[in-house]
């Protein structure tokens, strides 16, 4: 299908919950595939829709050579924790210490509406997570210690990229409640 330019920090789309699955159609299957065409292309570990200014409840990952996907997640996350390095597509160049459950079992669906379960620990449980606080509006530097959030804001904003024009939002024809795609 076809890569697609990476929202950065500041889009608006980062920030928004996206919207539900509804129609597990074609266009899905299509947004599902640049997603994972884009994220194979950056290289990264995981990537949600919002990254790519699509407000819809869908990521895709790829760890320990496994690709994968799930629409409309929900997650029951273990007690254990874990600490580790953490970036983000949408922040590039960022790497901070940030803590998640050790281990993760996600439910929802695939692309073409078949409930499934992924279970994993580490950092396909760190994967998951993190691409389902994209989903909820939430970026991993939400998530780190006052200090290590300060020095990230001083290095995004002293990063290249910061403030760079946005690509436009196109429109969906599925019901996103002005979420865009």
């Amino acid at each position: 299908m076809a890569v697609q330019p990476i929202r950065l920090f500041g889009d608006p789309v980062l920030r928004r919950r996206a919207t539900e699955v509804v129609d597990f159609d074609r266009e899905l299957r299509t947004l599902v595939q640049d997603l994972t065409d884009t994220m194979l292309d950056a290289p990264g570990a995981g990537l949600a829709a919002p990254q790519i200014g699509v407000g819809l409840r869908v990521f895709t990952w790829y760890v320990d050579g496994e690709v994968g996907h799930l629409i409309n997640p929900e997650l029951t996350l273990s007690e254990e924790i874990q600490e580790g390095d953490e970036g983000c597509l949408s922040l590039p160049g960022l790497t901070y210490d940030c803590r998640r459950a050790l281990y993760v079992a996600a439910k929802g669906f695939n692309m073409h509406g078949e409930p499934v379960v992924i279970e994993g620990s580490e950092l396909l449980a760190r994967a998951i997570q993190h691409e389902t606080d994209h989903l909820d509006g939430i970026l991993f530097i939400d998530k780190l210690d006052d200090a290590s959030r300060k020095a990230a804001m001083k290095q995004i904003r002293e990063s290249e990229w910061f403030g760079l024009e946005q690509p436009t939002i196109k429109v969906s024809p599925h019901a996103t409640n002005g979420f865009g795609f």
